[in-house]
């Protein structure tokens, strides 16, 4: 599994019939991300909506 599935911004897209990144960026953001080599995603946001409270119980 790769860290894009566990991300808030991994969706399905039905239009293509595949999950793509929903995250908002411009073509500059977009060309930065591509151009760079990222050990970890900047835009990653975790998408577990449970974290928070199973660290509560």
């Amino acid at each position: 599994m790769s860290i894009c599935e566990e991300c808030a911004y991994y969706m399905y897209d039905e239009d293509f019939e595949e999950y793509v990144c929903d995250m908002d960026m411009d073509e500059d953001d977009y060309g930065a991300l591509m151009s760079r080599d990222f050990k970890a995603c900047p835009y990653f946001r975790d998408g577990d909506e449970y974290k928070v409270v199973r660290h509560q119980i």
